[in-house]
């Protein structure tokens, strides 16, 4: 009988090795902790409410109704710190609160690959999937805290501002400080899932490319694109499935009663396109011959 040669395992080949314990989650966050583009990013956010407070004290409240027109959020700005919070989401959540994300997700793996360590990170070793998931739940926890810091600054300098007091709503009536709080969690909540589509874009271009500006560019240029769809109405009901026709649902939450209609919609199709371009990453990522 004639013996069958193995190749023996990582296991076999070093005692202690545990894949799961490769490239811990904290090593991961600590290391895109000290890349400068978090810094400057955090403090790009933290800065916008500032520079909103002195843009209002200069121009002075946009308090008439231009004319008997409509009443927006940009009127109620300066009515608490509530309102003034709720207006620092409404003029970022289109496109300033997209780059952290796409900055986020799209620099992670093209960084490494750029600078020609992915493939010593691999050698570690650490496996595939557990790379990309390491990386993966840094990212999205990188973005949430961007997309939660803006607001909550926005909120402590609109009350220092403006004072602490309810939530005037656009359409009248206003909503008690309390309640205002809980609601605009609610909203950036699902600011933050809408932007999963710009994460899983992201990624997964991220996985595909040695180039970090490629990909962040890439996923922020599909994301304007999608606006530019929605803004085509002849496209009629087939804008219902572009998640940009989602994105200013959260407005809901800011209502004298609670919709969760279009937030829960828009929340579907954000998740379904982001699962898919997650798979799209890890399958493609798992077949691909790394050389730098």
């Amino acid at each position: 009988m004639t013996a069958t040669a193995t190749r023996p395992g990582p296991e076999a080949g070093a005692p202690g090795y545990r894949p799961g314990r490769t490239l811990p989650l904290r090593v991961e966050a600590l290391r895109q902790w000290k890349r400068r583009r978090t810094l400057v990013m955090a403090g790009v956010l933290a800065a916008l409410p500032f520079v909103l407070i002195v843009a209002f004290a200069i121009g002075g409240p946009d308090g008439d109704d231009r004319g008997g027109g409509r009443i927006t959020l940009m009127d109620t700005a300066t009515a608490s710190g509530a309102n003034f919070a709720a207006t620092c989401l409404f003029v970022s959540a289109g496109f300033l609160l997209v780059i952290p994300v796409a900055l986020f997700c799209g620099d992670t793996v093209a960084s490494e690959a750029g600078w020609s360590s992915l493939r010593y990170l691999l050698a570690a070793p650490v496996p595939r999937s557990r790379l990309l998931a390491a990386k993966l739940t840094v990212a999205l926890g990188y973005s949430a805290a961007a997309l939660f810091l803006l607001p909550l600054l926005a909120l402590a300098a609109g009350t220092v501002a403006y004072g602490w007091g309810p939530l005037q709503l656009p359409t009248g009536g206003s909503l008690p400080a309390g309640e205002s709080v809980l609601r605009l969690l609610i909203a950036t909540a699902f600011v933050l899932v809408s932007q999963l589509v710009t994460a899983g874009l992201a990624f997964w271009l991220s996985t595909r490319t040695d180039a970090p500006l490629g990909a962040v560019g890439g996923a922020v240029g599909l994301t304007i694109v999608g606006n530019v769809l929605d803004a085509v109405t002849a496209l009629g009901d087939w804008r219902d499935f572009l998640p940009a026709h989602w994105q200013f649902a959260w407005i809901d939450a800011l209502q004298p009663r609670l919709e969760w209609g279009g937030m829960a919609q828009g929340a579907a199709i954000s998740v379904t396109y982001a699962l898919v371009l997650f798979a799209l990453a890890f399958r493609g990522f798992a077949r691909k011959d790394i050389v730098s």
